[in-house]
């Protein structure tokens, strides 16, 4: 007998279970872009099931779970058949499913399996264990086709006991792990013409597999850097672009409801980069400054771009608003009260509401695949 399709998608999420009073907050917002992302492939349901969420597309299961697999929060996912929560169903389901693993392995050598039991439902009249030898005992062929293994076996029949159901999978996809995001950009025109905005732009699209229908903010940057090349020491101009872009960032970020600045700075790449510059720049921000790539060297950055898709994008050759009004001997160790004190020529506030009020938000689909 042919086993049919999986029902939906079990998936796991990792540090959003940490969040406590946010928990919530952080749930709710997996279920979203989740739903988005699914809902490009089949109409789709997504609810909670006690730390785990069930994605259940009305068809197409599997081209819905290798969209969704991209999208931040998930830690893992496995599409799964479901049953009803009894000892004689799980079996039965259980049998199919390792027999249809089976047959698509193929591989005319014995293949090492293990079965692993989670029970949500401590009304079930066997525990973990139990379940585990009780299947076993009941679905695994002779020693010609498979062997037990409990630690790396090839093969793992997952099975999941809910009140509401069992779920039964084979197979364990990992995720991005990771929270939502937004996105924050600057513009400088004339000086930066309209193909750099549009590298941004397709930036984000290819990101936008990871959290469907991205939010860009791009803000008018022209005014805030001809002040600076205007009244500001020149060997200042980069890190004070940089106290500024924090400052708008953080603005934008607390609007968004967003808790943290998320930088791609690597330590010593640049020359705003040094740990005196980047304490300079930091100090303009009003919320925590988080840094992924900070101890990454140029090639461990440009292998996470292939392997996340935008590095073809990236390399393109276009000027962005950093590069305007460069000085020609960039500070390298800045002072803090250097900062500050330049700051005090420029009108800080009155050019910061002036690009806020002009920022533009642009919500970005996912790239087409």
């Amino acid at each position: 007998m042919t086993l049919a399709p999986p029902d939906l998608i079990l998936a796991r999420f990792g540090e959003i279970a940490l969040k406590k009073g946010n928990r919530g907050f952080f749930e709710k917002a997996l279920r979203h872009n989740l739903r988005q992302a699914a809902t490009e492939i089949a109409p789709t349901r997504v609810t909670t099931l006690g730390g785990r969420v069930a994605i259940i597309p009305e068809g197409r299961v599997e081209e819905v779970a290798e969209r969704v697999k991209d999208v931040f929060g998930l830690v893992s996912l496995s599409p799964a058949w479901s049953c009803p929560s009894r000892p004689q169903d799980i079996v039965a389901l259980a049998r199919e499913v390792l027999a249809d693993a089976l047959a698509a392995r193929a591989s005319g050598l014995p293949t090492t399996v293990r079965i692993k039991t989670s029970r949500a439902d401590k009304t079930f009249p066997m525990n973990s264990v139990e379940m585990d030898k009780h299947v076993a005992e009941h679905i695994l062929p002779g020693p010609e086709e498979v062997q037990v293994k409990l630690r790396g076996a090839q093969l793992e029949v997952g099975i999941d006991i809910r009140s509401e159901a069992s779920y039964i999978f084979v197979t364990r996809v990992p995720g991005p792990g990771g929270l939502p995001v937004s996105y924050v950009s600057f513009h400088s025109p004339p000086y930066i013409g309209d193909s750099s905005r549009k590298k941004i732009v397709d930036l984000v699209r290819i990101l936008a597999r990871y959290q469907p229908t991205s939010q860009l903010h791009v803000v008018p940057f022209t005014r805030i850097q001809e002040t600076i090349r205007e009244r500001a020491p020149a060997a200042y101009r980069t890190v004070l672009y940089r106290r500024f872009m924090q400052r708008i960032a953080t603005a934008i970020a607390r609007r968004e409801r967003a808790g943290a600045l998320i930088t791609g700075e690597s330590l010593g790449q640049v020359a705003s980069q040094t740990l005196e510059n980047m304490t300079c720049i930091e100090e303009a921000a009003g919320l925590p400054v988080l840094r992924p790539l900070l101890t990454y060297d140029k090639g461990e950055a440009i292998d996470l771009a292939r392997r996340i898709g935008t590095f073809d994008t990236s390399i393109i050759p276009e000027p962005d608003c950093c590069t305007v009004f460069m000085p020609p001997r960039p500070v390298i160790r800045g002072r803090l009260e250097l900062c500050l004190r330049a700051e005090q020529e420029l009108g800080v506030e009155e050019l910061e509401a002036a690009a806020l009020a002009e920022t533009e938000q642009q919500s970005v689909e996912a790239a087409a695949l």
